[in-house]
């Protein structure tokens, strides 16, 4: 082939179909093919129009190859040989000719080529990296070859006019026919690794100067496991087994020893160090032994319980002689507060909500956004074919049916107005428009030019199915917007590159924010209220979700499809939604617990007198008084300007109820168990010494639990503990004053007969003996004293509640390390939110995950810095560059969670300004920006076709290589020509051009100094469809740029959108076990202050330790996740689990006897208050829960405190009582002997 004979329509120039001997070239002409094809040298076998036309084909793939020489040697010498070589007759044959405007032009030719060069050329290329999509350059110029066979076949295809490609086709073929003289070209291919040729180990890890060592595999936990036979057991599990073993072992060594010892109760010498207790304890308590002698008990308190006990029974006295006086004052307390609540706001932006602002990730969050680009918003489309219910099996979702239906609902989506402020917002108005004035919107209709009057044009669903494979290299499948669209961003559910079972069409808003809409993932990322683009966006979002809810959700379903959807700010108004989707619920939790406040608080229904003995207006009272208690919590809050959260509204009113009633019941029982033949002054005051000290002791306690709350760095969780401990308190100091005062008042109406809710009406006398006549003792308080407490005190029954225990407890621990980490997006949201389906969707059908950019801080670009080469990854960068670095960590994607080599901005700049991508940085002759030729000015919009006759002749390269120093620019030159790069439009001619995927990878501010602050490298994750993964990813990203960062001695850190909430979860456990372990510190030490018993105190402890430990095994069985909700409900149910035990420990510390005695009496005393005032009361409520709406409800409200009351009841009524009655502290009260009934025991010193 010589010289060029004609062109086509296209303008495609095509060669003459004859031969012609070799020429020399002339001193000019030889330099100009030595600089593009240095192997050919001496004469050559074409024209210099030949030349030209072959150096402007080639210039479109050079940008893409030129950054691993080795390769784009390889590839040039491929169409050198091709073009000019003299020897281009023994290995090329031209097979057909055609006539063009009556001239024989190369129609078709055979390019004779061994396997050897082919071979190298793919293995020199196949790795070679295109920055700018995240993808190999191979995908580009070649198809997306797998072998350098396939690469050839592309190359050799005919490409019809218009369209890129060879004009005439070229058959390559590695052997030539026997009887002919033609031999193969076998040009020696230059491997990659050829350090003279430099390519990087980002192009060529196979490279020997690539042999770092892999990238730290992600933080894993301790997976100890020991295989017994077929049977695999983890360290911890097998541990706790033998721990199990040895305790038990050691108990009932300890209890046959004890059963062989005779209990001597305590000696009469220590009588003489007691003191009886003068008006503020039990002095003058007459008591029967069981012995029938009665006995005065005598009090060794400590000063807090002695100031105590004199307190309550001073304040009941008071109480009692002026009810009034303290409801009206105590009432009036609370009301000052609750006025705050005009200042009443509610925080519902998640990333407020969720995310501290110390937080790492915030900080990292408020410099990514200020410095580079704030994430952008998105709406999503997802639609998908319905699973066959025969086969199981869903068809294909790329037919034309569905494609057109597909262009019917981007046409309605279209056609959407928004209302702001009077004007009207469309989708064109807030879309990201990267490239011109067509929105970013990715879907399979890009390839198509979102016109629905191309379907047909372009072939239909055989276009898309092409598309799908060379969405990289043909401009026939480029987007609307100028761009490739990656099928697997817009398509799903498919294996391998099999496009076929979900399609996703993906909206991408606004133009404010930055965006790279590849993205397939709704992370809620609200920038700013203020924001009138942010402001606009929502108001087209919420018609969004409106078009898809009334038209598109009913059309799509006709056409026996499914369609889920989602916009930016769906989570954050369903989660609005949600602060009244259970309103119902708990409202009918509230009214089922104020009925058996009700029940509970009055006498056994007796027909003649329930009318007066009823408590109704009472337990009433006592439910308004809970409630004035959270708004004072919420109006004092209010005034210090803390916002509250819909949690707070929701859970707080009925977990401050579940507590304040336990004390109601108890206070109650209390008066009711006070003889009726002394005053009522006296009978409040007693009751008040019996039971205040330990109401006191449980409410610090829930106070204190409540408060470390307050240490979590989560802001939701933070607050509502804030708000939940001081409505505790405020609850507490209403009970002991406004309740304690109503009582006063229910006791003086019973004693007058006046009917219950009704006191202005009074009854006859008749009844009234029966209502001051003695109580008989209720059922519960007949169980615990007849059944209960004794089957408890048989000695079997104690070892099998211990070896129970104890094993649930161990068993717990063992299960702890399998507890998750995480909060479930669904989970958070109502049950019947369209947002559920779209969560499924995600999880189902997503294949690409979220973005993830490698920020560096401070590149100092200067000459004399190394921080270029070891940023960069192409030739002559560092073989540990950061590039580099990432390339090696995508190779190990399960342990690295990096899906692909990053983008780099840097990389596509050097290659940029070459002097080998001639086509791309070009200067006029006064220095100033020069485009490519097909580009205006060059390329002016009246011509269809740019031709190189266009007005940019006079354009030269920006530098040759004796302008650069080892190929890389000066100082200066980096500082003038950035910008350039960063304007610079991708076409055909130069697909470097920054403009588009770079715009918002650099921070231009203050560069001039030779340093740029902030610029971003950007890849992506690898798709995560778990909590788990989410949290991996996040710690696998920190892990690796922590070591790079102490590598390279450059500050690099990881940022995705989703790291904000999921930063939590990093040291979840660290966050837990400290606090857990503060608050029980806490409450051992108010228990230790009040009852001044260590031995009390560490058994409470250790009750607590069990229920929490227990808690968190029912965690694990239920599936419950471990995040900041769940932290806070186990903080919590430590001060709620304290009223399960410190009211039994304290009657067992105030009885007398022997242990036995002591924890029968203890039970006789409380146990019916504890099972009906703080069982009972919670269970009831709970239970309502299951009914919520809202699965964080039923899961981390109803499921745990579900669990907590009846592991808490347990430990309370029946493990407590056990380990009381055997190892329980020493007794307070001393029984000396007062009063004999026998002779015989006459001097008798009794216990």
């Amino acid at each position: 082939m010589y010289d060029i004979c004609g062109e086509r329509s296209d303008g495609k120039v095509l060669n003459c179909p004859y031969g012609s001997p070799s020429i020399k070239p002339d001193e000019l002409f030889s330099a100009k093919i030595q600089s593009l094809c240095p192997t050919i040298s001496g004469k050559v076998c074409c024209t210099e129009t030949q030349f030209d036309t072959l150096r402007s084909q080639v210039q479109q793939a050079v940008p893409f190859l030129v950054g691993c020489p080795a390769c784009l040697r390889n590839f040039l010498n491929l169409f050198c040989e091709l073009s000019c070589s003299p020897n281009q007759s023994l290995f090329i044959n031209v097979t057909s000719v055609a006539e063009v405007s009556g001239n024989l032009t190369v129609d078709g030719i055979d390019y004779h080529i061994t396997d050897t060069f082919g071979e190298g050329l793919y293995e020199s290329c196949k790795e070679v990296k295109f920055g700018t999509m995240n993808t190999r350059a191979i995908n580009f110029v070649g198809g997306g070859a797998q072998n350098f066979r396939e690469w050839f076949a592309f190359i050799g295809q005919k490409a019809p006019p218009g369209f890129p490609g060879s004009p005439y086709a070229i058959n390559f073929k590695s052997s030539t026919p026997e009887p002919s003289a033609m031999t193969p070209m076998n040009l020696s291919a230059y491997s990659c690794g050829d350090t003279s040729l430099g390519c990087s180990c980002g192009d060529c890890p196979s490279s020997p100067a690539c042999s770092s060592p892999e990238p730290l595999p992600p933080h894993e936990e301790d997976s100890c496991s020991i295989s017994i036979g077929h049977l695999k057991v983890r360290c911890i599990e097998l541990s706790m087994v033998l721990v199990y073993i040895l305790l038990l072992s050691c108990f009932f060594g300890w209890a046959a020893l004890s059963r062989r010892r005779d209990i001597t109760p305590p000696g009469g010498s220590s009588e003489l160090l007691l003191h009886p207790v003068e008006g503020d304890g039990s002095s003058g308590e007459l008591k029967e032994s069981t012995l029938g002698v009665k006995v005065k008990r005598y009090a060794h308190f400590s000063p807090v319980q002695r100031h105590m006990a004199k307190f309550y029974r001073t304040y009941g006295s008071w109480i009692a002689r002026n009810p009034s006086l303290v409801l009206f004052t105590s009432v009036a307390i609370v009301l000052a507060l609750s006025s705050g609540l005009f200042q009443f706001k509610v925080e519902t932006r998640p990333e407020k909500l969720w995310v501290g602002p110390e937080s790492k990730a915030a900080e990292e969050k408020k410099f990514f956004d200020s410095h580079l680009s704030p994430f952008y918003r998105i709406e999503q489309l997802i639609l998908a074919t319905v699973p066959d219910p025969k086969s199981g099996r869903a068809p294909s979702i790329v037919t034309e049916e569905n494609i057109l239906l597909l262009f019917d609902i981007q046409e309605k989506v279209d056609q959407i107005r928004g209302n702001y402020s009077g004007s009207k917002v469309s989708l064109t108005d807030i879309c990201l428009k990267p490239l011109g004035e067509d929105c970013a919107t990715q879907s399979i209709l890009q390839y198509f030019k979102m016109d629905s009057g191309n379907f047909d044009e372009y072939g239909g669903v055989e276009h898309a199915e092409y598309c799908f494979q060379h969405y990289t290299s043909s401009e026939m499948c480029l987007s609307a917007f100028q761009a490739p669209v990656d099928p697997s961003a817009v398509l799903g559910g498919f294996s391998g590159i099999n496009y076929s079972e979900v399609m996703v069409a993906e909206l991408a808003c606004s133009e404010a924010f930055g965006c790279y809409s590849d993205l397939k993932r709704n992370f809620n990322n609200v920038i700013g209220d203020s924001s009138n683009e942010n402001a606009r966006a929502v108001e087209w979002e919420k018609m969004f979700i409106q078009l898809a809810k009334e038209e598109l959700l009913p059309m799509v379903r006709s056409k026996n499809l499914t369609l889920s959807f989602s916009s930016e700010s769906s989570i954050e108004e369903e989660l609005k939604r949600e602060s009244t989707a259970d309103v119902i619920t708990i409202a009918a939790s509230y009214l089922v617990m104020f009925v058996y406040i009700s029940v509970t608080l009055g006498d056994a229904p007796q027909f003649d007198t329930f009318y007066i003995s009823s408590k109704v207006l009472l337990g009433l009272s006592g439910v308004v008084l809970v409630l004035l208690s959270v708004l004072g919590s919420v109006g004092f809050f209010s005034v210090l300007g803390v916002k509250s959260t819909l949690i707070i509204m929701e859970v707080i009113p009925f977990l401050v109820l579940a507590v304040g009633v336990d004390n109601m019941c108890i206070l109650v029982h209390a008066v009711k168990r006070q003889p009726r033949d002394v005053s009522l002054e006296e009978r409040i005051s007693s009751a008040l010494v019996e039971v205040g000290p330990s109401i006191t002791l449980a409410s610090l306690s829930e106070v204190l639990a409540f408060a470390v709350g307050a240490f979590v760095p989560m802001p939701a969780c933070r607050i509502f503990s804030m708000f939940a401990a001081l409505a505790i308190l405020l609850d507490f100091f209403l009970q002991i004053t406004a309740f304690v005062a109503l009582i006063v008042f229910d006791c003086k109406r019973a004693a007058d007969n006046r009917i219950d809710c009704f006191p202005c009406i009074k009854v006859s006398s008749s009844p009234r003996e029966s209502v001051e006549g003695g109580r008989e003792p209720g059922f519960l308080e007949r169980y615990m004293k007849e059944i209960h407490a004794p089957v408890l005190g048989v000695w079997i029954v104690k070892l099998v509640v211990i070896a129970v225990f104890l094993a649930f407890a161990l068993a717990s621990i063992a299960l702890s390390p399998r507890l998750e980490t995480g909060l479930e997006q669904k989970i958070v949201l109502p049950r019947d939110s369209y947002l559920q389906d779209y969560f499924d969707s995600l999880s189902e059908y997503l294949r690409v995950g979220p973005p993830l950019y490698f920020v560096v801080k401070d590149y100092n670009y200067s000459l004399e810095s190394r921080h270029t080469n070891q940023l960069c990854s192409i030739s002559q960068c560092n073989s540990n560059s950061l590039l580099n670095e990432i390339s090696r960590a995508s190779q190990s994607p399960e342990t690295s969670y990096i899906a692909k080599p990053a983008a780099s901005w840097l990389d596509d700049f050097l290659v940029w300004l070459s002097p080998e991508a001639f086509g791309c940085c070009r200067k006029f002759t006064n220095g100033s920006y020069c485009p490519p030729d097909d580009q205006p000015p060059c390329c002016t919009a009246e011509e269809d076709i740019c031709g190189l006759d266009g007005i940019c002749k006079d354009c030269t390269t920006c530098f040759r290589h004796s302008d650069l120093v080892q190929d890389r620019p000066s100082t200066a030159q980096f500082r003038e020509k950035l910008p350039w790069f960063l304007n610079a439009l991708p076409s055909a001619d130069c697909a470097k051009g920054g403009h588009g995927a770079y715009t918002n990878s650099v921070d231009l501010k203050g560069y001039e100094t030779g340093v740029i602050h902030a610029s971003e490298f950007r890849t992506y994750h690898t798709p995560l469809n778990t909590q788990g993964d989410y949290v991996n990813a996040l710690r696998a990203a920190r892990e690796f740029s922590s070591r790079i960062s102490n590598s390279l001695k450059i500050d690099i850190f990881p940022y995705s959108v989703f790291y904000i909430f999921f930063e939590q979860y990093l040291n979840i456990w660290t966050v837990a076990l400290t606090n857990l372990a503060i608050a029980i510190g806490a409450i051992f030490i108010v228990c230790l202050l009040i009852t001044s018993s260590a031995w009390s105190s560490a058994i409470i402890v250790l009750v607590l330790v069990m229920i929490l430990l227990d808690l968190m095994g029912m965690m694990v069985i239920l599936g419950i996740q471990l995040n900041a909700v769940s932290v806070v409900n186990l903080i919590m149910s430590i001060g709620i689990a304290v009223e399960f035990c410190v009211h039994i420990s304290h009657a067992f510390l105030m009885s007398s006897g022997n242990r036995e005695q002591r924890a029968r009496e203890a039970l006789e005393t409380m146990g019916a208050s504890v099972f009906s005032g703080i069982t009972l009361t919670k269970l009831v409520g709970v239970i309502v829960l299951c009914f919520a709406r809202s699965e964080i409800f039923v899961v981390y409200y109803f499921q745990m405190y579900l669990a907590l009351v009846i592991i808490g009841f347990l430990h309370g009524l029946v493990f407590l009582p056990v380990i009381l009655s055997l190892a329980g502290p020493p007794q307070l009260h001393l029984g000396i002997v007062e009063q004999q009934r026998r002779d015989e025991a006459s001097s008798s010193l009794l216990n």
